[in-house]
């Protein structure tokens, strides 16, 4: 995706790599320790003010989903754990040691799958409005009962913010854009949908410290399902941003920021 305006000096590089047997897209910035972030569902918008911010403090890796937003798509993919599998190939491939590890929604289950996996390969987990595990009174929007733009709406707070990045009438590319990676969040993550039932029983041997964000407002994954992350993983707390839905990374950016940068200092 193209981004509507970019408002910062940062420089970001793009590279094709290998991982799997396929070709993804990697965005690349700042400098500093390394921190992997794992876009929404959606995609991810070339350049945000929430990127540029990690960028200050640390090298920052954002890849498009298998699939998603230029990435090649899979055949054989089926899973949210075969995406998690996947990305540890890239971690491999791109020598990254130690790396803090940042999932934003869709992104935020594929990061709990990798710490699953690699209980103490990771320096520090954040999990922002995650999806991956089912919650017990509330639901997860099933975007497919709701066209591909009020899905996006959906996850804002604030219409302004949406209207502000992506346009009042978004532009046809990136609504094809939003259907095609609709269409892939559909072959990996139907059924069940937007969750793993085995996902809850592995969190307890996650080593790393984690940080869990959800927005006041988030209307796609509700609160309890930050709560039951926050309960599994052993070293987390739990932060919820007023003035926000599902979107914190673009609709308070500043201070989902904040919260990470101020985590990573811990010791």
């Amino acid at each position: 995706m193209t981004p509507v305006a970019a408002g910062t000096s940062t420089a970001w590089t793009t590279e094709d790599i290998q991982a799997a047997g396929s070709t993804l897209r990697l965005r690349k910035g700042g400098a500093g320790d390394p921190l992997l972030v794992l876009p929404h569902d959606i995609g991810s918008l070339d350049r945000l003010p929430f990127y540029d911010a990690l960028a200050r403090r640390f090298t920052v890796y954002v890849p498009s989903h298998p699939g998603y937003d230029g990435s090649e798509r899979p055949a054989w993919m089926r899973s949210v754990r075969d995406v998690a599998v996947t990305y540890q190939s890239v971690i491999a491939e791109i020598n990254l040691a130690n790396p803090s590890l940042v999932g934003l929604g869709f992104g935020g289950w594929i990061a709990a799958e990798m710490a699953t996996m690699s209980p103490r390969a990771f320096r520090r987990l954040v999990l922002v409005g995650a999806m991956g595990v089912k919650p017990v009174t509330g639901e997860i929007l099933d975007q497919a009962l709701v066209s591909y733009i009020d899905y996006v709406r959906a996850g804002f707070e604030d219409q302004g913010v949406f209207d502000r990045l992506f346009g009042a009438e978004p532009p046809t590319e990136l609504l094809e854009q939003w259907d095609l990676n609709r269409e892939m969040t559909f072959r990996i993550a139907w059924k069940p949908y937007m969750y793993n039932p085995t996902l809850p029983h592995l969190l307890g041997g996650v080593k790393a410290a984690a940080l869990i964000v959800w927005g006041a407002g988030d209307k796609i994954v509700p609160l309890e399902c930050g709560e039951a992350y926050a309960r599994a993983l052993p070293r987390s707390r739990l932060a919820v941003v007023p003035g926000s839905g599902h979107f914190v990374d673009m609709e308070q950016p500043l201070a989902l920021a904040k919260l990470i940068l101020e985590f990573a200092s811990e010791q």
